[in-house]
């Protein structure tokens, strides 16, 4: 159109205008946008929204073996890359919360994953580390925004439902991530190159958004939800420590597999680039089982017991990968891994928001503050314990943790929690 014609003098505007003769087009329009894509119950939308948000971010990682090499640095270097990501996020996640309330989940939630999946298709095209960095700051921006609209909908769809469905949405992140995984050990088996591969993430995540929560509308606050603002950073008391030694191991060991897995593979058995793709997809395979059938467990057991048994199925696997003689077993190890790593900080954040000595609120921030600076910055900042003391070592590094962890999980708690419908 050329010009600034008004608007009736075109098709649309007298259908409009002929509209509004018979009757307002208000309930029209939220008509179509409500049926807009899949009719999915709430806390679908919610298991799809964590599912295409990780598919958007996973597909850099078995890449990371390719970006590494195109830069022609060693991990340490690209490990100072890699921080910026982080960085991004966590100033999201100490800024952002009140300017997503102002703009609405809806509108925030439909803009920011498919803007994870665009920021780092732009990233990828980076020529160094320092570049990786900066580009790399506002895919952070954008995951720390997922991630708090995503855990807030899921918890406030859990009492719109009255039923749990925490650990089932993650467990629908780490689908996400085992297809991302494939996608990109299978693209680049072929020779796509990581720039086009992620510039193939944007349309895919589209479409998924516009499919799975095109007609998504945000659950309605918990009725006790507090509107106070939450303090910038909650300080830790003794037993939040505690907590935070038993999710440490965790924290660190899945980032890292995240991050240096497939250059682990590449780089200490020369695998091909689908089997370095492989072992991203195993590791969040066995995660993703491991959430969607933890509540059962941990409602019929203690949450202490649960978490040993996975934090020594942890340190099994990791002794596997330190000194894995062979691909196969590393693939076994990293398995066990991912089902380790799967709900310990959950059930620390139970543990967190059942003590009684302050606000719920204000011990589940301390812990989850501390613990995601952990997460966050540990596995970049280990790129240097790899390239000065070799690949093996950037998990080597996590089996005293997971002995900490192990000794510290009986805080936790040892009654069983009471039953809640899982569906």
């Amino acid at each position: 159109m050329i010009g600034r014609r008004p608007t009736t003098q075109f098709g649309i505007g007298r259908a409009i205008g002929f509209c509004n003769k018979i009757g307002s087009l208000r309930p029209f329009a939220k008509a179509v946008s409500m049926s807009f894509g899949l009719n999915l119950a709430p806390q679908h939308r919610v298991y799809a929204g964590f599912a295409i948000y990780s598919f958007s971010m996973g597909n850099i990682f078995p890449r990371l073996p390719d970006i590494k090499a195109a830069m022609g640095v060693e991990e340490g270097a690209l490990g100072l890359g890699l921080i910026g990501a982080p960085t991004g996020t966590l100033i999201a996640l100490t800024l952002a919360a009140p300017l997503l309330e102002r703009i609405g989940f809806r509108r925030a939630l439909l803009a920011v994953i498919p803007l994870v999946a665009l920021t780092y298709a732009i990233a990828v095209h980076a020529s160094g580390p320092l570049a990786l960095f900066f580009l790399l700051i506002p895919v952070g921006m954008m995951i720390g925004c997922t991630e708090i609209i995503l855990n807030v909908e899921a918890d406030r769809t859990e009492a719109h439902v009255g039923f749990r469905i925490m650990n089932r949405a993650h467990s629908f992140w780490s689908f996400g991530f085992f297809g991302a995984g494939l996608f990109g050990g299978t693209l680049a088996q072929f020779g796509v190159s990581p720039q086009m591969q992620l510039g193939l993430v944007v349309p895919i995540s589209l479409v998924g958004m516009a499919l799975c929560l095109g007609g998504y509308q945000p659950s309605p606050a918990r009725a006790a939800e507090s509107t106070d603002a939450a303090p910038r950073f909650a300080r830790p008391t003794l037993p939040i420590l505690v907590l935070v030694a038993v999710t440490i191991s965790a924290m660190l060991l899945e980032g890292a597999s995240m991050d240096w897995s497939a250059i682990y593979m590449r780089g200490v058995f020369d695998a091909g680039p689908f089997l370095a793709g492989l072992v991203v997809a195993t590791f969040a395979l066995s995660q993703a089982l491991t959430r969607f059938f933890a509540d059962h467990f941990v409602e019929k057991h203690s949450p202490s017991d649960v978490a040993r048994l996975l934090l020594c199925g942890l340190m099994l696997g990791l002794v596997m990968v330190f000194f894995s003689p062979s691909a196969t077993v590393s693939l076994i190890g990293f398995a066990l891994m991912g089902a380790g790593t799967a709900v310990i900080f959950p059930l620390a954040i139970s543990a967190a928001a059942q003590r009684t000595d302050r606000a719920a609120s204000i011990n589940v921030a301390a812990l989850a503050q501390i613990s995601f600076v952990i997460f966050l910055l540990g596995p970049p900042l280990l790129g240097y314990v790899a390239e000065h003391f070799g690949i093996r070592w950037a998990f080597g590094i996590g089996l005293p943790l997971v002995a900490v962890s192990i000794a510290m999980a009986g805080s936790l708690g040892r009654k069983p929690q009471g039953a809640v419908a899982v569906v």
